[in-house]
């Protein structure tokens, strides 16, 4: 149960009063006031360094890392083409513009309450009704018009600051949207990377499969004509068929691969499968040097830190509104126009009339309702807290991640460029010993098996190192930045 007593101060019309403009001054006396706490960003353990970093090479300078376009230090044709066409085409990233755009109207409704909202209405009756003569023997019948013209301004000054705390919230979350727009770009992007280079190790494995087919067709060439001769066992024949014929089946499977990348590609740059055509290509994305910086730059540099962090504020905002609905409400209002009936001379200033009016109101009793909003906004934010804080230990598990499977991965490169050299000159030899009939073809059939491993176990560890250096660059932000997000939403909603 509640009861809400209400002051109500020269609401009849042409009633002079001295108290309304009086209670406009003590609204304007007392709108400085603003209720909740004052947002402060809860502190966050911070290491100096990264673990990994020791056994991590960098890049030198560290301006010379990416910013912005971060895609052109991979020196990929296909990926300077299509990523552009993310922020464009997107889906995903067209919805979370349509969302940041939607933010940022609400700010604006907010905003709204800071001002008085003006009107003006108009009326016309016209009535009539029987009468009777003076000597009572006819009725007539008689027809009055009237009117009235009236503009109307109302106005709640923001006491207690609910309107202020509600612009902070809205505020936080379209700043919250802009991070958003900004993660949703960089994951998508980071996506079309990661497809296009699956897509550049498939093309090379492509490559290393129909070199292999042709080293194997030229095997079985050789093992025909001396099974012909009659020089070898029927065996080899059989052992050379199947290893060629596996082969093969590989490379044809390499095509569904290609097939679904590409697909893939087009999908991310917002483009039906079919449209795109992304021809065969030899060469392989660079592997570039990335800057990592300081574990503290995250906090700025990631927008899903960013995300957590604006919503931290706007779950504090909440709190103030929350708390404001303890303290009575006061709008102001006023009224000027004119009335007259009948209509005739409506604009007379003999028909001018006016009111001003107050009305102060609280609610006394409400069963712990006011209480429990409060209760849950303040927990709301501790929940923003956290889960602030545990954005932050996964960001930096991100980059910790990336950059030992970036350091191991290379420590396997360097000994798998040594098993392939090894590998390729034991293929050769076994081929020699095979034509001088030292050694039979399953010697040839396991070493050219282990150069094919090897071969494409390099390929895979080449791939994976890209594709950190990928996840490194958006661990790392993307060379995004936490004070263009801010800037761009301030701007966009000051206009």
């Amino acid at each position: 149960m509640s009861f809400k007593p209400t002051l109500n101060i020269g609401s009849a019309l042409k009633t002079k009063t001295r108290r309304a403009p009086l209670a406009l001054v003590i609204a304007l006396a007392l709108g400085g006031c603003t209720v909740g706490p004052n947002y402060q960003r809860p502190s966050v353990a911070v290491p100096t360094h990264y673990k990994e970093l020791p056994g991590w090479t960098q890049a030198t300078p560290a301006a010379a890392g990416p910013k912005g376009d971060w895609w052109t230090a991979f020196n990929d044709p296909l990926l300077n083409e299509l990523e552009p066409q993310v922020v464009v085409s997107n889906q995903t990233v067209a919805q979370s513009y349509a969302n940041y755009q939607a933010a940022l109207a609400e700010v604006k409704i907010a905003r709204s309450a800071f001002f008085p909202t003006v009107g003006i209405t108009g009326a016309v009756t016209r009535q009539g009704g029987n009468g009777t003569s003076s000597r009572g023997s006819t009725t007539t019948q008689s027809v009055t018009n009237s009117g009235s013209l009236e503009g109307t301004v109302s106005w709640a000054p923001d006491l207690w600051g609910k309107v202020r705390r509600s612009v902070e919230e809205n505020k936080a979350n379209a700043q919250a949207s802009a991070a958003t727009l900004a993660n949703a770009t960089l994951s998508e992007q980071v996506a079309l990377a990661s497809t296009v280079i699956d897509l550049r190790i498939t093309d090379a494995n492509i490559d290393l499969l129909q070199k292999t087919v042709d080293a194997y067709s030229e095997s079985l060439r050789v093992v025909t004509n001396q099974d012909a001769a009659g020089t070898v066992p029927p065996s080899d024949l059989i052992s050379a068929r199947v290893q060629l014929k596996n082969a093969q089946a590989s490379l044809i499977a390499l095509g569904v691969a290609r097939a679904q990348y590409a697909h893939a590609i087009a999908v991310l740059v917002g483009k039906n499968p079919e449209a795109l055509d992304i021809p065969h290509s030899t060469a392989l994305p660079s592997l570039p040097g990335v800057p990592v910086g300081v574990p503290s730059t995250l906090l700025q540099r990631r927008p899903d830190i960013a995300i957590a962090e604006r919503q931290m504020a706007a779950q504090n905002a909440a709190i103030g509104v929350a708390e404001a609905a303890y303290y009575p409400d006061l709008s102001l209002s006023a009224a000027d126009g004119f009335a007259q009936s009948p209509l005739a001379g409506l604009l007379n200033i003999a028909n001018h009339v006016w009111s001003l009016g107050a009305d102060l109101g609280a609610t006394l009793f409400e069963g712990g309702a006011r209480h429990g909003q409060v209760a849950a906004a303040k927990a709301e934010y501790e929940a923003a807290v956290a889960n602030y804080r545990g954005t932050v230990l996964s960001a930096f598990q991100n980059v910790e991640d990336d950059l030992s499977g970036l350091r191991i991965l290379a420590q396997r490169a360097d000994m798998l460029d040594g098993a392939v050299r090894d590998a390729t000159l034991a293929t050769q030899i076994a081929r020699n010993e095979y034509a001088a009939g030292t050694v039979d073809f399953t010697a040839v059939a396991v070493a050219q098996a282990t150069q094919l491993n090897d071969e494409q176990t390099a390929l895979g560890v080449h791939q994976q190192r890209l594709l950190d250096t990928v996840s490194l660059i958006g661990d790392l932000g993307g060379g995004w930045s936490a004070d263009d997000t801010a800037l761009a939403s301030n701007h966009a909603v000051a206009h």
